[in-house]
């Protein structure tokens, strides 16, 4: 019987990025914690990664993103005032996001040299176990979530997992392509990827989409890896050398991506949440109809 998949216990997200799509919006408020409804995006990302069993959040960072970290630290003035005002439900809510001692580990990105890097600079934290990646950017709307969906597979095939969805033949050019090799239901066995091909040369439609579950083996890779596309260090690159000597799953998850690091990403994940909201998509509703 094959061995038993160490278990998934750490989770690195990598928020160092200055949200150069989302400007002016971010030239103050870090993009992880622009709203989506009524809770920053960074929020539903952790949210995630607590259902699927993560312990131990990594926070890669970079300059002016000290609100990252105060917004899981309490609020002592705030909670104060909403407990003398009796506002409890506001309460349990906010005191339910609060970081658990020893969850959350904060560490810099002194450079901003791509998404590879900035998963390297987590490497002593996660030490020799695998982990998670979520880009903090990208809300799934699934359920379950899709890291409990790809932790699930994991617990099943070891390895390394990573989720896919489809996107259109024309639009493969902007992300990163899994080259597949043999599909089981949602379960795609894989001999290759490349991050953004030029058009017309993408080996599928199927798009690496911002969640990953990685053996630690890719730390050495990324330490060594070169720059590739638009001149920096890319995970997808050190994934693919990781591919000749370990496996890889592809999964194609269950659920909708909203990409929160663009401008109408960001309007349509506001709009859909908003809308599936018990105590707000009625409303939400007529206000959409009234403006069409």
């Amino acid at each position: 019987m094959p061995a038993t998949p160490a278990r998934l216990r750490k989770a690195v997200l990598p928020v160092a990025g200055l949200g150069t799509r989302v400007l002016p919006g971010t030239k103050t408020t870090p993009k992880e914690l622009l709203n989506v409804v009524d809770r920053p995006i960074l929020s539903y990302i952790v949210e995630e990664a607590r259902e699927a069993g993560i312990e131990h959040i990594v926070f890669v960072t970079g300059r002016a993103k000290q609100a990252i970290e105060d917004y899981f630290d309490h609020q002592i003035e705030l909670e104060a005032q909403l407990e003398a005002k009796g506002k409890t439900d506001i309460l349990e809510m906010m005191n339910g996001e609060l970081a658990m001692a020893g969850e959350m580990s904060f560490t810099r990105q002194m450079q901003p040299k791509g998404l590879g890097h900035a998963v390297w600079c987590a490497r002593d934290i996660i030490g020799d176990e695998p982990f998670a990646v979520i880009l903090p950017d990208v809300i799934v709307d699934g359920q379950p979530g899709a890291l409990k969906q790809l932790a699930d597979v994991y617990a099943e095939v070891g390895g390394n997992v990573i989720g896919v969805e489809q996107v259109p033949e024309a639009d493969t050019h902007k992300y990163g392509i899994v080259d597949p090799a043999e599909r089981d239901g949602r379960r795609i066995s894989m001999k290759g990827m490349v991050e953004k091909p030029p058009r017309g040369e993408a080996p599928s439609n199927l798009s690496i989409s911002g969640r990953y579950i990685l053996q630690p083996q890719i730390f050495d890779l990324l330490a060594t890896q070169g720059r590739g596309a638009g001149g920096e260090i890319q995970l997808t690159d050190a994934m693919a050398r990781l591919m000749q000597d370990q496996a890889f799953t592809a999964y194609e998850y269950e659920g909708v991506t909203h990409d929160c690091g663009d401008k109408i990403g960001l309007l349509r994940a506001n709009v859909a949440l908003a809308l599936k909201r018990p105590d707000l998509g009625e409303a939400a509703r007529e206000a959409i109809s009234a403006l069409l």
